[in-house]
Parts: C-alpha cells; structure tokens; sequence
C-alpha cells in the first residue's frame, strides 16, 4: 500500500509514520525503485490490530 494509503488506514501523517518506522515503532517500507516506496498491507492491518489488542488488554 501507498504511504497515502497506510496514512489514511492509521489516521496517522505519511511524516510521522516514517518517523516510527525509522524508529521500530511502525513495519518499515519496501524500496520499490529509487523513489517509490511501499508499506505491506498485511504488517500494517497486523499493526493496527496490536493497537486495538492493547486497547482491550489495558481496559480489562
């Protein structure tokens, strides 16, 4: 997916998911050529999860 796309999906800016991502906070991208990058659907929805998984650990 677009960094556009994973933006959207996380309600985060394309900035601070590179930003996390730099810092293991976020999966990292996959270079697709010199200037196009893309993050893998399935670590992101596998992410986004985590989140939620928290959330309801927390709250327990």
């Amino acid at each position: 997916m677009s960094p556009k796309e994973a933006a959207q999906q996380t309600s985060l800016s394309r900035q601070l998911l590179g930003l996390m991502a730099r810092a293991g906070q976020f999966p990292a991208p996959v270079q697709l050529g010199e200037r196009r990058t893309a993050y893998v659907r399935a670590e992101v929805v596998t992410w986004i999860s985590d989140r939620i998984a928290a959330r309801s650990v927390r709250a327990a």
